[in-house]
């Protein structure tokens, strides 16, 4: 029980809370609205004045929720239980008050864990102050506490949901980086037994040509170059305890290999310009693999479409990547699918980006930019 306790208390508040959107601007408009109309239209209202001024002054509050919640709630009940002190003990709470109950949820879904526990205390000890006054008969009472437990689990189950996706995105973006560096592995192997086939090839000749040394030694300086470029992107690249995958990786040279023209499934056409020739080949492998999970997630998610276009072009600073599809503009998925995030991972880790959106037209279009010399250092 002590661990549970400490557990709760030291849990720290979601990432990255929502900012304040239009959506909360309406809602509390409405709220305003709907605040007025009861205190102009409900006869039996008791303490209309201080009843419709609290319930208005504490909607602005929401603006607050998610990013000060324990605060929201110091001030929401404070401000209540100082309310029922000027209505001598009556209640005065209006209908439209029940958006307190999203503060309850607020708290509990963005709040830290000793905030969440100091703001039910809080919540508590205001009921407490209503039974003493006698607003509360048993039934009320239940009803109360039923409603409020409501918005409690919902606001736990939705920040352990959230926690659990949070997990599997990382997931997501650890196994694009473990492909990617088992790409970049096979590259490295690549430069550094070229230059240990060099250099014995040196050693060998050394006696009868010397000029031979020579040569083997340009040529290992600039295998070591490039092994070291590809070295710097594994830097940023991070790998799971597992096995090596030793099957050769794909690159732009495949990229032909995805055009299709089969009876099933939209047709796939691929158009290649510029040089592509000198590209490193973490860069050739991320075209290749960002293109197939494009034409996967169209093949699977666009509806109707006939046709799918995929088009590289590079020039000296960039590669461009751009596939797109004529299938339905009803595709915007939120929020964005594991692939879709894997491919957004891939781009950012060698320097470049990835956009996916839907079309101008109809369709669904993913873009890709991604630097020549792969990722920075």
């Amino acid at each position: 029980m002590h661990r549970l306790i400490r557990s709760v208390w030291n849990e720290p508040r979601p990432p990255d809370p929502p900012a304040r959107v239009w959506r909360d601007w309406v809602l509390v408009g409405v709220l305003v609205a709907l605040a007025a109309l009861e205190g102009a239209l409900r006869p039996d209202l008791p303490w209309r004045a201080v009843s419709v001024t609290v319930t208005i002054g504490l909607a602005p509050l929401l603006l607050w929720r998610r990013t000060r919640p324990l605060l929201v709630i110091v001030i929401i009940f404070t401000v209540g239980n100082l309310a029922t002190l000027l209505t001598a003990g009556a209640s005065g709470e209006t209908y439209t008050m029940a958006y307190m109950l999203i503060f309850v949820y607020a708290l509990f879904r963005w709040g830290a864990g000793r905030e969440a526990v100091i703001g039910l205390a809080i919540a508590l000890g205001s009921v407490l102050l209503s039974i003493l006054f006698r607003q509360l008969a048993a039934p009320d009472l239940i009803g109360a506490f039923a409603v409020m437990s409501a918005a409690i689990a919902l606001g736990v189950a939705l920040r352990f949901r959230a926690r659990a996706r949070l997990r599997e995105l990382d997931q997501v973006k650890l196994l694009e980086r473990e492909q990617l560096a088992r790409d970049l592995h096979d590259t490295v192997a690549h430069h550094i037994s070229a230059m240990a086939i060099r250099a014995q090839a040196g050693l060998a000749t050394s006696a009868s040509r010397p000029d031979a040394a020579t040569d083997a030694l340009h040529v290992i300086e600039a295998e070591a170059a490039r092994a070291l470029d590809e070295m710097r992107a594994m830097v940023r690249v991070l790998r799971q305890d597992q096995p090596a995958d030793l099957e050769p990786g794909r690159g732009i040279t495949d990229l032909e290999q995805l055009a299709s023209h089969g009876p099933s499934g939209p047709a796939v056409h691929v158009e290649i310009s510029g040089a592509l020739g000198d590209l490193p080949p973490s860069v050739g492998a991320a075209i290749y693999r960002l293109a197939q999970e494009s034409i996967t997630n169209a093949r699977r998610h666009a509806r109707h479409a006939t046709r799918i276009e995929v088009r590289v072009a590079a020039d000296d600073t960039s590669v461009h990547l751009r596939v797109s599809d004529d299938g339905e503009s009803i595709l915007v998925r939120q929020p964005p699918g594991y692939g879709l995030i894997g491919m957004i991972e891939r781009a950012d880790l060698l320097g470049g980006t990835c956009v996916a959106g839907p079309g101008p037209n109809r369709g669904w279009t993913v873009t890709a930019v991604l630097p020549r010399a792969g990722a920075a250092t």
